[in-house]
């Protein structure tokens, strides 16, 4: 009976198992939230030569736009011909390798994530019917960018303020907003971490090293 589902732990594991599936796709599909949970994929350091005859597309959360090493990583990933897209929607970490192959990414549970590779067809064209819908969905890279790129360079400031607890009459008048543009970016801050409260985003901006 042929194996279809094998769950395999951490990225030593995933990529001594499927290096070689990476290698030899010629489409190749990724969402994630960060540049972290598949940095499997990018080993060793993905080249122009390794983009070559491949379609790649990538789904990101918006968070990952903010991160210190996004920016160059996303810019490369484009020259090298990848598709990128951003979703505002919560997505499944998933990467799918010639719609023959899905990896789904598991929680990270004292360190270490868990991934299961699936190979059954009909499991993987519904995690590719998921996928296509979810990039239809999806807005371009360059056009989210535009969109986030003000509230990018005022982050720091912002989380800075946010983290000290002033008030927002205050955290206005030291970034020299209006309460009400400050308030707006705190929002928007907030929509681009993911996150439902000012205590949430503190704690997203923490894990993506913003803080």
């Amino acid at each position: 009976m042929e194996l279809v589902i094998t769950v395999v732990k951490g990225e030593e594991e995933l990529f001594a198992r499927t290096a070689h599936l990476f290698a030899s796709a010629t489409e190749v599909a990724c969402a994630a939230a960060d540049l972290r949970t598949f940095a499997v994929s990018q080993r060793p350091p993905v080249t122009a030569a390794d983009h070559r005859g491949k379609r790649v597309r990538k789904i990101y959360r918006p968070p990952v736009l903010l991160e210190p090493v996004a920016a160059t990583h996303l810019e490369q990933l484009v020259g090298m011909g990848a598709d990128i897209r951003i979703s505002a929607d919560e997505i499944n970490e998933t990467i799918i390798l010639d719609r023959r192959v899905v990896i789904l990414a598991g929680d990270l549970v004292a360190g270490t994530r868990s991934y299961s590779v699936l190979t059954a067809e009909e499991t993987v064209q519904g995690v590719v019917s998921l996928f296509e819908a979810a990039w239809r969905g999806a807005t371009e890279l360059a056009v989210y960018d535009a969109r986030v790129a003000e509230i990018r360079v005022l982050a720091p400031r912002i989380l800075d303020m946010l983290a000290s607890g002033c008030k927002d009459e205050t955290a206005a008048r030291s970034l020299g907003l209006g309460l009400r543009t400050y308030r707006r970016r705190v929002a928007e801050l907030m929509t681009a971490l993911g996150a439902t409260s000012r205590f949430q985003a503190g704690v997203r901006a923490g894990e993506l090293g913003l803080l």
